[in-house]
């Protein structure tokens, strides 16, 4: 390949197909935190003390119900990232994400797990596994995960 090369955009066409699906009492109860709290909710194993996040109701390493809610905060380390570079279609809304954007794993300050999300940096001479962020949420909020509009690079204070 020489010379510019043309990159396609494919479109997942305009048809909607509406659903409607019971989140549960676990994720309920996370999504209720991140609108009506602006905070993250993990569940503690009684049995190992993990910390999950997002929640489950079954503890993967002890088989055990998991009923102890944790506010985690909204701060973390980053654990993973990846700077995306190509189109890419957005499966929440089917229309074209702006690029670059950065994909994220964070692992909040009291988990045990890691959760994925967006991070609003580009420059990976910024970026840095072990870097602190922060969850920034938006300002009208209808309990999904999207409820975070992304993590920030984040100093914590002194």
């Amino acid at each position: 390949m020489t010379g510019e090369e043309e990159l396609l955009e494919i479109s997942s066409g305009t048809e909607e197909f509406p659903y409607n699906w019971s989140a549960g009492h676990y994720w309920s109860k996370f999504f209720k935190g991140l609108r009506d709290e602006k905070t993250i909710y993990g569940i503690k194993c009684p049995s190992c003390g993990k910390v999950y996040v997002p929640p489950r109701e079954i503890c993967g390493r002890c088989f055990v119900r998991m009923s102890e809610w944790v506010d985690l905060g909204t701060e973390g380390v980053i654990e993973g990232f990846s700077v995306v570079r190509y189109p890419y279609i957005n499966p929440s809304t089917g229309k074209p994400k702006k690029i670059p954007f950065t994909s994220l794993t964070v692992r909040l300050d009291g988990a045990d797990t890691s959760m994925s999300h967006y991070l609003d940096e580009t420059d990976e001479k910024k970026i840095a596994i072990g870097r602190r962020v922060k969850a920034v949420f938006r300002e009208q909020r209808t309990g999904t995960i999207h409820d975070i509009e992304h993590f920030t690079l984040w100093h914590h204070p002194v």
